[in-house]
Formats: structure tokens, sequence, C-alpha cells
């Protein structure tokens, strides 16, 4: 074969889902075996070596023209009208032969028509070792001499030149990244946690990295019980800002597939195929509502993403990446005079906030302990007396308590609106804070726990029958009658005198 070395160069094609390396060497009879390193790989993949063509060792060599024979299995691919046959020519009867490199649309198309080769003919072809990364370097050794395809399931392209019997092929690609982030509606900021009310809507971005050359890549998107996914807010953008959509025809959405994920994002090979830098950033911007089946406090209600990319029929995921959203909870004990072991039944109390505008204009409905909506407060009617919407006044049980949940992180107002019998209703507004605190790391929140304490005096007594104030009452009448008598007992002695 003329011009070996040349062929060499251009066979040695590394592909992070496919690669095609071939060993040459150099003139004269070559040595039996050769090796094949990679290094940079990625740990967790798994790479599978092909061998395509196996070196002719009846046949003497000489100024570096070397003779080939096809590897069982391999024929179809490279006969005519294989899809190897624009690629490489075999100029010769019997497949042991000369191979003169054509070209055709350039290694990396021709690396990956082996590797679709190689899948769809995976009951004929075996392969001559596979191994899965556990550090950045896989060897592939004794092997022997010949052109191999070296297949990952990255799906990206590079190249390496070598004349060496023992190549080493650096990957210069990673594989696509997924990383998730949460909005916090108290200041628009996008982290690994937030909080929220129920009822409320809660918006996610994943940004996603895709290698040049990537295949079958698919965004998966994961939500706990407490998370319901506006199914019409997916969108793909291609800025940070989430202000520029990536053209819809380049991708396409499935809500409940049935891998059990939430929804997923299918990007379009001729879309991948067309990415000319090498690496893309893309944005997957969603909203979900939270529900009234939300976990409150301790764990939160998650989300999980990742990706699925590679070649067909042996695809990899990213591990997931996660956001948590929390919503609290807080109680109300009411008690009597003062003293806390004395609890109150039947308080009745509204739960307000206030609006941007620092007036307390909304009002919670709560059904059975927990958060549904917020609605305006009524106006007060022509006696000042306010009519409050159905669900939103909660009253104090035997315990003297009321449990309020799904809540987010923000000040609270309790107002009284009716007393126990023989207690006064509170004047003022109780105002009640839940501040979370959020872990160094920024991916979980606790809340210790948070109870209003909320005391109710009794009226003022009035005297009563016996007691001292109708003694006072007895005593002074009695003085009364005593000074009467004197008087008048005087006056008659200063009359007869006169």
């Amino acid at each position: 074969m003329k011009n070996t070395k040349k062929i060499a160069s251009l066979l040695l094609a590394l592909i992070m889902v496919l690669s095609i390396s071939a060993v040459a060497f150099a003139e004269g009879q070559p040595t039996t075996t050769g090796k094949i390193t990679v290094e940079n790989a990625v740990e967790g993949q798994t790479y599978t070596i092909y061998k395509l063509l196996e070196l002719d060792d009846s046949v003497e060599y000489a100024d570096g023209n070397y003779a080939y024979k096809v590897v069982e299995g391999w024929r179809g691919f490279f006969e005519t009208g294989g899809a190897g046959a624009p690629y490489v020519y075999i100029d010769t009867q019997g497949y042991d032969s000369y191979v003169t490199w054509v070209g055709g649309e350039g290694v990396a198309a021709f690396a990956k028509a082996a590797q679709e080769y190689a899948s769809e003919n995976s009951n004929s072809i075996t392969s001559q070792g596979s191994t899965t990364a556990t550090t950045t370097t896989v060897t592939f050794d004794n092997l022997e001499l010949g052109y191999y395809l070296l297949d990952s399931s990255l799906g990206t392209l590079c190249s390496l030149n070598t004349t060496d019997p023992e190549a080493i092929i650096k990957e210069k690609n990673a594989a696509p990244t997924n990383e998730k982030k949460v909005e916090e509606d108290s200041n628009s900021n996008y982290g690994s946690v937030n909080d929220a009310d129920i009822g409320q809507t809660v918006n996610f971005k994943s940004t996603i990295t895709l290698p040049k050359g990537s295949e079958n890549v698919t965004f998966h998107d994961t939500m706990s019980k407490g998370l319901t996914l506006d199914a019409e807010s997916v969108e793909v953008y291609t800025d940070a800002d989430m202000t520029t959509k990536l053209d819809s025809a380049n991708y396409t959405v499935t809500t409940g597939p049935t891998d059990g994920c939430t929804f997923e994002v299918f990007f379009k090979q001729t879309y991948l195929d067309g990415l000319n830098d090498d690496s893309t950033t893309v944005y997957v911007g969603y909203s979900a509502t939270v529900n009234s089946e939300a976990v409150v406090g301790g764990a939160g209600n998650p989300n999980t993403s990742n990706i699925e990319y590679g070649e067909e029929g042996k695809t990899t995921k990213t591990p997931g990446s996660e956001t948590i959203t929390y919503t609290w909870s807080f109680d109300i004990l009411k008690y009597s005079n003062g003293d806390a072991t004395k609890p109150l039944e039947g308080a009745e109390f509204v739960l307000l906030k206030k609006e941007a505008n620092g007036t307390k204009n909304k009002v919670a409905t709560i059904v059975n302990g927990k958060l549904t909506e917020w609605v305006d407060v009524p106006a007060a009617g022509d006696d000042g007396n306010i009519t409050w919407p159905t669900n939103t006044v909660q009253t104090t049980d035997t315990q003297g308590k009321i449990a309020i949940s799904g809540l987010d992180a923000d000040t609270y107002y309790l107002r009284e609106t009716k007393a126990p019998n023989g207690y006064n209703k509170l004047s003022k507004d109780v105002e009640v804070k839940i501040e979370p605190t959020t872990a160094t790391d920024g991916k979980t929140m606790t809340l210790s726990t948070v109870t209003a304490k909320v005391n109710n005096q009794s009226g003022s007594e009035l005297p009563t029958t016996g007691g001292i104030g109708t003694t006072i009452f007895y005593v002074i009448g009695s003085i009364l009658v005593i000074g009467a008598a004197v008087l008048l007992i005087t006056k008659k002695r200063m009359s007869a005198k006169k």
C-alpha cells in the first residue's frame, strides 16, 4: 500500500463517541503487536475497540507499503455499496490487498459510519476489548497490527496523527453537562434552593453545554409530587437571561414520558451536527406550581435533571443536578391572662400579609391547615366590620392552637376577629416572622419551630353578691342611716329646749 503514513495520519481520529485509530509502522517487517492509550479519558465512560483491517503477515513489506485484509464481519462495510466504500479503496481480489484512502467526507464521517455499522451489526462483529474508565487513562495492549475503531459514548470528534505502533490518543472533549437552578422570588436570584407559598409559581433554569459532535442528547427533568409542571412554560434559550429563544424546530418537548420523568427535551441531530463551536451553551427555562402535596419543611421538594447522550442503544446519563423548593409552617398558641399553661379555645384569627405598597390587603385562605391562596381583604361595611371570605377565619382548638402550613419565608400578621367569651379581643395585629437558615453550601434550608404565643386578658370583674363590693354598700348605707338618725334626734332636742 502506497502513502501508508498519510493514510495512518488520516485514519487516526479519536471520537468521544466514535474513534478510528490506525497503528502504522516503520519501514520493513513491522513488529507483531501494538498498543493504544487514551489520555484524558472521561471517567465512567465505556471504551470499546474494534479491528477493521488486519495486517497481512504473508506479505513482505518494503518502502513503508503494507498489505491489509478486511476483518471478518466488516466486509459489508467496505465492499461496493457499503458505508465505508466511499472512504477506502481495496485494490485486489479476495480482500488481501493494498488499501488506498479515498477520503470521501473526511475521517470523522468515515469513523462515524464505521461506528454505526458496528452498532447495527453487533451480532456479527466482535470487539477486541471493552473497558470502563476509572481514571483518566485507558489502555488497550497487545493489539494485533491493523486499523482500529475506538468507540465510546460521547459523540464528539478530535484527531491525532501518529506513526508509532504505540499510539497515544488525547481526549480533547468532555461530556455534555447540565446545571439546574431555581429562582428565589424575594431577590430574583437563581440558586440551589428557594422557598415559596403553596399555590405560588416557581421558575427553573438548566444550563446545558453541548460539545461539538454530540449525539442523541436528551434533557430529562423529574419533579417531586409537591411541584406541578406548567407544560406550556418549557422553552430553550440561547442566552443566560433567557430572552432569546432557540428555534423550536431544533428540539421536541415531551411531557410524561415512559421513563418516569416529568418531561424531556430532545435535541434533534440535525441541530447537533450543525454546532460549529467546540462547545455550545443553551438554557432550558420552565415553571412549576407548589401544590397541596408539597412537603412542609424537612427535606423539601426536590427537582432533579440530567442529560442522556451518546450512541443509540448505549447512551450515558450525566449525574443528576438538583434544586430544592421549601415551604414552611407555624403554630398559634392562644392562652389566658399571661399563663401559657391555660390554653383558650374558640379564639378566631385571620392571617394577613402586606403587599408591595405596605398595606395588609391580602388574607390567607386555609383548608385543613394548609394555605391554598391569598385573596383580597374585603372592605369594611357601614358598621366598620369586615365580612371575611370563606376559609379565611381559623379557630383555636381545645389546646388553644391553630397550625398553618404552606408558607413562604416572610413577615405575617395575625388579626383576632373574635375573642373567647369573657375575654377582650386584641386591639393590635400580632407579627409573625418566618426566617429559615440556608446551609453554608447553599444546597439546603432549615427552620426552627415557629410558635406565635398570643395572650388574652379577661374583662374587668364586677362586684358580686357576698363580695366586698356589696359589703361596702351595706357599711356606707348603715353609716348614712345612723347619721340621719343622729341628726334627727339632735334636731328634736334642740327644738324641745326652746
